[in-house]
């Protein structure tokens, strides 16, 4: 994949976690809710936005905490992806 991030943009990749109910039953994708764990797949480079310095805090290969409803979804090569804004992560996981 060859997606390079314009200013204080984040592509993440979402960590998928099958579902499965107390009683035993797996959810489908569909009835799941969007996974907030994400894997930061590509970095925009910050730099002055709306008169703000913005310095990324994250990196390639960080395992981030992210909004729920947060930012734009797309394939890639069948991959799921997410592109958000540095400041829709909540927190690094480590």
């Amino acid at each position: 994949m060859n997606i390079k991030p314009l200013f204080d943009k984040v592509v993440v990749e979402p960590v998928t976690v099958e579902e499965k109910t107390k009683s035993g039953f797996f959810l489908p994708s569909s009835a799941q809710e969007k996974p907030q764990t994400c894997i930061v797949v590509a970095v925009g480079p910050g730099g002055v936005i709306d008169g703000k310095e913005v310095t990324m805090q994250v990196k390639t290969g960080d395992k981030v905490l992210c909004s729920k409803y947060s930012g734009t979804d797309f394939k890639v090569d069948g991959k799921e992806f997410t592109i958000i804004k540095q400041s829709d992560i909540l927190a690094i996981v480590e």
